[in-house]
């Protein structure tokens, strides 16, 4: 089988030579290798080339790099997943975290095909491909915080990223949010305005329990300050169980309408908006929509 291995190197606590020994693994069953690190220039032509499977190593982020050029390109190709970043949010709800690189790769020749949904959120800015979440409140408000350090930087970010969670759920300010789903009116003053496309976001956040990757909806995870003293208690309580449900208002649905005015707003990682953005770009109407693309991944059957 000819692999595309992309790896980040800079993921999570690898080691030197990590880079080789992936190679070698991938190729000890037979497999022709195709390396390419996803810190150096022409990542879009690498993903051009002919191959049969597409293998990411590395985070959230380098994921959901590889997927929306693979969008772009429109190449119908696989995807595996060989988490190696801090939350491996993407890994944790493909079930593929906390087991060995050597068990999934054996599991590539007779895998269980699973469907990932891409969301796209349509602004001002443009159109962005999304994978775990896009919305308002508590997620986006750390984003902007110009004293926040990067969790990526920090030796303990998932601790530390649920302690900042933790403490902007108990003293942040709502924000008014003007929103359908579906056509139905959703506005409100909320904490977190959060439409969800994983069951886990953030650091290892579960809070949507019915959320069914491949499925064609996203759950929007509302959390107004009636609901603030329910959100305080699921962080201060993470840790007891990765799997503990937040039991946060949900609703389930295909396209989001949002009026930003110019609040915080993120997709994924990306915030909105950006330093020195004009303000004309910083008003209009933005659409998420899921269900029009997605990915195919092999894990374990």
């Amino acid at each position: 089988m000819r692999i595309t291995l992309i790896h980040n190197p800079k993921a999570g606590r690898q080691h030197r030579g990590e880079a080789e020994a992936l190679v070698n693994l991938l190729s000890e069953p037979g497999h022709r290798v195709r390396y390419k690190s996803v810190k150096e220039k022409g990542l879009k032509r690498t993903l051009e080339k002919p191959a049969d499977l597409v293998v990411v190593a590395g985070g959230d982020g380098t994921v959901g790099k590889v997927a929306r050029r693979l969008v772009a390109l429109r190449r119908d190709i696989p995807l595996a997943l060989l988490p190696a970043g801090t939350a491996n949010n993407i890994g944790r709800t493909l079930g593929l975290v906390e087991r060995p690189f050597e068990e999934l790769v054996h599991a590539w020749e007779r895998p269980r095909r699973m469907k990932l949904d891409l969301g796209s959120a349509e602004g001002p800015w443009g159109e962005r491909f999304f994978i775990e979440s896009v919305g308002a409140g508590l997620f986006a408000n750390l984003l902007a915080d110009p004293k926040s350090e990067k969790l990526k930087d920090r030796a303990a970010a998932v601790e530390s990223g649920l302690r900042r969670l933790r403490e902007e759920a108990m003293r942040g300010e709502p924000v008014e949010v003007c929103a359908a789903l579906d056509g139905k009116d959703v506005s409100g003053r909320y904490l977190l305005f959060e439409a969800v496309n994983l069951r886990y976001v953030g650091p290892n956040l579960h809070l949507a329990a019915e959320a069914q990757p491949g499925d064609g909806h996203f759950d929007l995870v509302l959390v107004s300050e009636a609901e603030r003293e329910r959100l305080v208690r699921y962080l201060e309580h993470w840790q007891e169980s990765r799997e503990r449900l937040a039991l946060l208002p949900t609703l389930r649905g295909r396209r989001l309408d949002i009026e930003w005015t110019g609040f915080a707003l993120h997709i994924d990682d990306k915030l909105h908006p950006k330093p020195k953005i004009k303000p004309k770009r910083m008003a209009g109407i933005v659409r998420a929509r899921i269900g029009e693309a997605a990915l195919e991944f092999l894990v374990p059957a």
